[in-house]
């Protein structure tokens, strides 16, 4: 197996030779443009990393990592106009760059093109990959509108937030952990197992990102500290203060996050003191760990050589302590 730093520089590399240059031009530039932004890249890195896992050379996921990452980007740039955002990692957005209706289409274009990619492999591994694709991509809409009900209600549990965060971002996580093994052609048993265990690191890492927004480093994090607490969204934070806080604070958070106000430092520190005081900042942490434990507990039924238990562990101990 190869170190993660590996991985990415054998997809990037892959990435660079993908010709999407076609006519007409206001349809494939956009694709470029958002494929080219960067980011972590941590999902096509899990489908090439369980690939080898399960013995197969990384060389023969490549495609099926790109499909994940073809689909993730989807995801962005429709997301991005549901939210109306100016800016993805630090650049204009492809609505902004370009328009509404040409952001729509190229997103739509993506998503068959991250199919296409799956025609590379023999019937029954692309069946395989196609129809965990779609159960995916199909979980994820559901997982954005949930996302989109909850900003209107005032009822949403801890058990819904769970819900939706795993829809919206762990399943994606766990398919892309799941390709690798489905290319490798492993049993059934270990397929499964690889992808619960991709779905609690999801889990986790979703949730570290809640944390990450109000409590995490400004000059590591990348994007701006309380982002959430300005756009009032109800996170595992949040929803954890509720059920922890007294009558009195509980509702001062109600009020804080029913508003919109010009200067929110203030808000954001208010905000960030009740998480604390209340033992949400706890509660989220406790949380972070206890999936990542249940990630480390599948680990255990996995038919694979010990060394590669332990790298598996390491990555998910390294995303447990991140800082970005």
């Amino acid at each position: 197996m190869h170190a993660i730093s590996q991985y990415r520089d054998f997809f990037l590399t892959y990435l660079m030779n993908q010709s999407i240059r076609k006519e007409p031009k206001n349809l494939y530039e956009p694709i470029e443009y958002i494929i080219g932004l960067g980011g972590k890249r941590m999902r096509p890195l899990l489908t090439l990393m369980a690939s080898e896992v399960f013995n197969a050379d990384y060389k023969k996921a490549l495609p099926a990592a790109m499909a994940v990452e073809v689909f993730h980007n989807f995801s962005l740039v429709h997301d991005d106009i549901m939210d109306d955002a100016p800016l993805r990692r630090g650049h204009e957005t492809v609505h902004e760059k370009w328009d509404l209706n040409t952001g729509i289409l190229s997103g739509d274009a993506m998503l068959i093109l991250a199919y296409q990619y799956f025609e590379q492999y023999e019937p029954a591994i692309f069946r395989d990959l196609a129809k965990l694709f779609s159960k995916t991509a199909l979980e994820v809409c559901e997982g954005q509108q949930w996302d989109v009900d909850f900003e209107a209600r005032k009822d949403v549990t801890i058990a819904e937030y769970l819900k939706m965060i795993e829809y919206k971002t762990a399943v994606l996580v766990a398919a892309a952990m799941k390709m690798g093994a489905i290319v490798a052609q492993t049993s059934e048993a270990n397929a499964n197992l690889i992808y619960e265990f991709g779905l609690n690191l999801g889990l986790a890492f979703q949730l570290q990102d809640d944390f990450l927004d109000a409590f995490g480093d400004p000059e590591t994090f990348g994007k701006q500290l309380g982002g959430d607490i300005i756009v009032n969204k109800k996170t595992y934070l949040y929803l954890k203060a509720l059920e922890f806080s007294a009558k009195e604070e509980g509702q001062q958070l109600i009020d804080l996050f029913s508003v919109q106000l010009e200067d929110n430092l203030d808000k954001i520190n208010v905000v960030k003191e009740i998480f604390v005081r209340s033992g949400a900042s706890k509660a989220t942490q406790q949380a972070i760990q206890q999936y990542t434990f249940q990630a480390f507990d599948t680990l255990e039924k996995m038919d694979i050589e010990k060394d590669k238990k332990a790298i598996l562990r390491a990555f998910g101990e390294d995303l447990m302590g991140r800082k970005v």
